[in-house]
């Protein structure tokens, strides 16, 4: 069960789905549930080209109908399950609820922001729900450190994975952007993703760059907000929200620009990246990264080879980082594609499979 899932975009969908499709390759019997997130015919053409069988809960206005939705959902099909995943946090909530009645194998997938609420309450209600699980798979070492105050023996860590066969585009296939040096970020645009805090350094960068430019892919949650911090930083030409793109464009967006940005920064409520899969997948097109330290991202980048850690309030780290990336950059891109491979979904898929036969 999850909470997300593709062609909508999301890390947990995106892990979701391959955890899906690698499961059913390796002989398992897979049924995902998970929500209707928009009411178009989307969706259903993207689940008839599945191996596996989806079971999509209804959009409706009135929430609660759709939570008791959910909770039916998965009592009727947990019946002939061996083994029943949580990933995301209502799952985690509903499954939980499931074990009291079902004497079945539950494993719960932790990303992060699940794991880090400020409320109190809701922070007490995973706690309990996690207590629940027979197993707990964090995707990241900090990921498990959020957790690590419930003193359970039963955690372990498995780094999310990335399928190259999702990330192909036609060879010839040019994009024009604007820039040099191009940075990119792909995700929502909001505050966890980090795109204000790039859009912060960027008065820097100019001095050493002035003909840098920072693209923005992804839904365009907060740009209104982002682009007013520009404007009184003066930096809105150096700037483009390109909003959301077809997958088959993005392998087009990364491979012709020059770095891939993730500062991510923890919000007051709690919500920060577990991993940062967008990052394994810029390293495949041969793009380095520099991610932000004091999330999951540390997980996501080999220092100094694949990309560059910094405290993602640095003017000073971020420009140098640049400059460091830049003057090897050849070297820096072949071992964020050697990083990418050693991630593929190919190799975690068995990490998991020997998590799942140990019950």
């Amino acid at each position: 069960m999850t909470s997300e899932f593709p062609p909508q975009p999301g890390g947990i969908g995106n892990h979701a789905l391959n955890l899906a499709e690698f499961l059913s390759k390796d002989g398992f019997e897979v049924q995902v549930i998970t929500d209707q997130r928009e009411s178009g015919k989307e969706e259903i053409q993207f689940d008839s080209n599945l191996k596996f069988s989806v079971k999509r809960v209804a959009l409706r206005s009135f929430r609660p109908l759709m939570y008791l939705k959910r909770i039916h959902e998965v009592f009727r099909f947990s019946n002939k399950a061996n083994v029943i995943i949580a990933t995301g946090k209502f799952p985690l909530w509903n499954v939980a609820l499931l074990s009291f009645f079902r004497r079945k194998k539950y494993v719960a997938i932790v990303h992060g922001t699940e794991v880090n609420y400020k409320n109190n309450i809701l922070r007490w209600s995973i706690n309990s729900a996690l207590k629940r699980f027979h197993k707990i798979i964090a995707v990241s070492k900090f990921t498990k450190s959020l957790i690590a105050h419930l003193n359970l023996n039963n955690i372990v860590v498995i780094p999310n994975g990335f399928n190259a066969a999702a990330w192909s585009s036609k060879e010839g296939e040019q994009l024009n952007l604007k820039g040099s040096p191009k940075l990119i970020t792909v995700g929502n645009v909001t505050s966890r993703k980090g795109q204000l805090n790039v859009i912060k350094h960027l008065p820097s960068v100019i001095k050493s760059y002035p003909d840098v430019h920072y693209h923005c892919v992804g839904y365009p949650t907060e740009k209104n907000e982002f682009l007013k911090e520009a404007q009184n930083l003066k930096v809105v030409d150096r700037i483009t929200f390109h909003g959301r793109v077809q997958h088959e464009q993005l392998p087009l967006f990364l491979k012709n620009s020059d770095i891939f940005i993730m500062l991510s920064s923890q919000t007051a409520t709690g919500d920060v990246e577990g991993f940062g899969i967008a990052i394994l997948e810029a390293n495949h097109a041969g793009l380095p990264a520099i991610g932000a330290i004091g999330c999951g991202i540390e997980d996501a980048i080999d220092n100094v080879r694949s990309g560059i850690l910094i405290d993602h309030e640095d003017d000073q780290q971020f420009v140098e980082a640049i400059r460091i990336i830049l003057d090897k950059r050849e070297e820096f891109s072949k071992r964020a594609k050697e990083w990418a491979a050693e991630h593929s979904w190919e190799k975690v898929i068995k990490l998991y499979i020997k998590e799942i036969r140990t019950l």
